[in-house]
């Protein structure tokens, strides 16, 4: 009852959905997870790349680091792109009053979205194709980097507070604009933890990918060797892992009781247990010597990607909670509506054959020859442009024929209203129940 006294409760799209739900769920569980991962290596990469650029300015083989990240952050974005039509296709289906609700109250940040990204992926290019160029000005090649890094941290940052925004009816009264969306429980603890998987990812990807056979590390760097880059990747991974776990519990605890359940918890609690294991091998992993190097990466990406997987469930189960109950109340309005629009056009259509069924007389008739020809200038009993119809008819009272000769072609009576134009396209029947109509009026 109080869900219903203080939260809109608005219209549903009586529209079928287009798949299966647990069919349309189970597409955004699993493309938003494969979305997140490129989004988190997009927004890790530009943070680790600006991080080894400014290193760079003392140590050249920063510099040359910094340079090979560089490369991907195009690629990894490209995909990032590409993978995030599903889920937002799907989570539009499956909570589209909610999530377009949520939009439009965080407002001018929403729309700015597209051209922040769009000037966010500019600046990655710019960055990538101006090494070379900038040899001698690394400070401005800097800052090119570091304005892209500004934009990526905010974009997620407006999708994270409209996501969150969606979830919570009860309070889309209260919340007035992005600022007034971001101040809500929850959202910069879900920020940070998100961060922290962004360090997480991309330094097991750095692992993965100077750890190719085919990576030619001798010819591009100096002094690092493939364990020095190994150790780097592996190092980020600790700092990141260990920000998702600290951040992880703090969003548990911040999370809004109305979703939470006994399934949310275990989920989530395992999911917290993967990050501690992959954050322990990964510890060791750095402090170890350079021949374990890889001896437990393999656990580490495991227990990370089955975290991701565990973690995305968790959220959909929330997210289902805390909409559970505001969707019943959602469709009982929708069935009410429809139950009274189906009403009202089956009195219509009861109508509209009575009205057909009842025999029509010249002056019904008339009324519409009235209304199409004459009402612009005359009303029933008050003066407009000419004279008011009861006037009309109490003067052809008993003389239809010079009414109608009138109406066909008039002559000018008054001098306080202009010259009435003839009407001699009316046939003789429209001027019956034009006359009959007028004589007749009440």
């Amino acid at each position: 009852m109080l869900l219903q006294i203080n939260t809109p409760v608005p219209k549903d799209l009586p529209l079928d959905l287009p798949l299966p739900e647990w069919l349309l769920v189970s597409l955004l569980v699993i493309s938003f997870l494969l979305h997140i991962i490129f989004i988190n290596l997009m927004v890790g990469g530009s943070i680790i790349t600006l991080w080894a650029q400014i290193k760079g300015l003392k140590n050249k083989e920063y510099d040359v680091f910094a340079h090979e990240i560089a490369k991907t952050i195009t690629v990894n974005k490209s995909i990032a792109v590409v993978m995030g039509v599903a889920p937002l296709l799907s989570i539009n289906t499956l909570y589209t009053i909610y999530f377009y609700s949520a939009n439009a109250l965080t407002g001018f940040a929403w729309i700015m979205i597209i051209p922040l990204v769009t000037i966010a992926f500019l600046l990655t290019y710019l960055h990538k194709y101006t090494w070379s160029t900038f040899e001698h000005n690394r400070k401005l090649h800097i800052g090119i980097m570091g304005l892209a890094v500004a934009i990526f941290l905010f974009i997620p940052l407006i999708f994270l507070t409209n996501v969150n925004l969606m979830m919570f009816p009860e309070k889309w009264g209260t919340v007035k604009g992005f600022l007034s969306a971001l101040m809500l429980p929850n959202v910069f603890p879900r920020y940070f933890e998100f961060l922290g998987a962004c360090l997480a990812i991309t330094g097991i990807f750095i692992v993965w990918y100077n750890g190719r056979k085919s990576y030619p590390i001798e010819e591009i760097y100096t002094n690092f060797t493939r364990n020095t880059i190994k150790k780097i990747g592996y190092s980020i991974a600790t700092v990141g892992l260990s920000l998702q776990i600290i951040f992880g519990v703090i969003v548990l605890f911040t999370l809004p009781s109305k979703g939470i359940s006994y399934a949310v918890i275990a989920v989530m609690t395992g999911a917290g247990l993967l990050l501690a294991y992959a954050l322990w091998y990964s510890y060791k992993t750095v402090v170890s010597e350079g021949k374990f190097i890889d001896l437990h990466f393999k656990k580490i990406t495991i227990a990370v990607l089955c975290f991701l997987f565990f973690y995305g469930g968790s959220r959909q189960m929330y997210r289902h909670n805390s909409l559970e109950k505001h969707q019943e109340l959602v469709a009982a309005h929708t069935a009410e509506f429809q139950k009274l629009s189906k009403e009202a056009r089956e009195q219509s259509l009861v109508l509209q054959q009575q009205e057909a069924a009842t025999p029509k007389t010249d002056a019904d008739l008339g009324k519409g020859v009235f209304n199409q020809y004459c009402a612009a200038c005359h009303k029933k009993d008050v003066k407009l442009v000419g004279p008011p119809v009861t006037e009309m008819a109490s003067i052809y009272q008993s003389n239809k024929a010079d009414l109608q000769k009138w109406i066909k072609a008039p002559g000018k009576k008054r001098a306080d209203a202009p010259q009435m134009p003839g009407f001699p396209q009316l046939s003789q029947t429209e001027l019956e129940q034009l006359s009959e109509y007028i004589l007749n009026i009440n």
